[in-house]
């Protein structure tokens, strides 16, 4: 099915803060990077909550524990407790131990995030693939993590042991750029062995279930950089979907983007939350895709995408958006963005 851009909620002219009832917000690239708040986000998320919102904090990185992340958050000025923390470590845990007995031991190769979600339902970590595991589980480990942890994974793996694996990122954001994520160690013992993991991070539905089972979230909002994690974890859930700006995600990758990684909202930053959205329309043309926006017009020609028009640059992309989603259906836009994107700056 084609997804089509929506620039404001449905039947409302409203902030995304006043029409969702609770944000589930990636932390990487969306709230922090390399451990420093992102620009906009502390003042952002204080107004989205002073008017009602409840936020949640949703990540893949399974490296600390909840109380950690809530620490680190309420320092940069985001009062934020334990519960209000979701992490992968959390879901592939709880998907663990529907699948052994209770109290057996997991083979842990990664941080304290995951030490601490298994023993929160009642297994037992261990460090060697001869400690006699019943699962090995594989999360991030933080730069640190020695290679022999690998190959204690490896042995377990290569003899039958299930494997687990909290998230399949291949990248995570930091302050010096773009690192190598989770899913690049788990590729690493998926070479070695042939074997496949259980996966349980977005946007596979574990971390959606987990996600929903902590917050209650009935109108939930996800909030995310990444088309392949949050944004197709938002797809999968069949919830809407807001993309800042701020992380991995580029404005030509967001125009080429497949049905199931279009956002419903795209904004540079988390200010986007107490914004209204700008409408997208669509205008009578040549039979070619043409959209809209603010004073920017976007069309879909034959071989590429064109933008003219003036004013705010995230609206000639909003427009661009929707001609090229459009032109491109199910299969994703093929056409050439990189004129219209210099037009506009991006």
């Amino acid at each position: 099915m084609s997804r089509s851009v929506r620039t404001r909620p449905e039947g409302s002219g409203r902030g995304l803060s006043e029409a969702y009832d609770t944000a589930l917000l990636d932390l990487d690239g969306v709230v922090y990077a390399g451990g420093n708040a992102i620009a906009h986000a502390v003042e952002s998320l204080a107004s989205a909550r002073s008017g009602g919102m409840h936020l949640a904090y949703v990540t893949n990185n399974a490296l600390r524990t909840p109380d950690a992340v809530a620490e680190h958050l309420t320092e940069l000025g985001i009062p934020t407790g334990a519960d209000d923390v979701i992490t992968s470590a959390q879901a592939v845990a709880r998907l663990i131990a529907e699948q052994v007995p209770s109290g057996a031991r997991v083979l842990v190769i990664g941080g304290e995030g995951l030490r601490v979600a298994l023993r929160e339902r009642g297994l037992e970590p261990v460090e060697s693939a001869e400690d006699d595991p019943a699962a090995v589980v594989q999360g991030f480990g933080g730069p640190d993590l020695p290679w022999g942890r690998f190959a204690e994974a490896c042995y377990a793996v290569a003899r039958g042991v299930p494997w687990y694996a909290s998230n399949t990122d291949l990248t995570i954001p930091g302050a010096r750029g773009i690192a190598p994520g989770n899913g690049a160690a788990v590729e690493v013992v998926r070479i070695a062995t042939g074997a496949e993991p259980q996966v349980a991070g977005k946007p596979l539905p574990p971390m959606h279930r987990e996600t929903i089972l902590r917050t209650g979230a009935r109108r939930p909002l996800v909030v995310g950089d990444r088309l392949d994690t949050d944004i197709e974890g938002a797809f999968n859930g069949e919830v809407d979907s807001l993309l800042v700006l701020t992380g991995v995600t580029d404005a030509a990758q967001l125009l080429a983007a497949p049905p199931q990684h279009r956002p419903t909202f795209v904004d540079a930053d988390l200010r986007g939350l107490l914004t209204g959205q700008p409408e997208v329309v669509e205008e009578e043309g040549d039979g070619n895709a043409r959209f809209r926006c603010g004073g920017w017009t976007a069309t879909a020609g034959a071989e590429r995408l064109e933008v003219e028009g003036d004013g705010a640059a995230l609206d000639g992309l909003r427009a661009l958006c929707a001609a090229a989603w459009t032109a491109g259906g199910d299969a994703g836009c093929g056409l050439d963005s990189g004129k219209a994107l210099a037009r506009l700056g991006l």
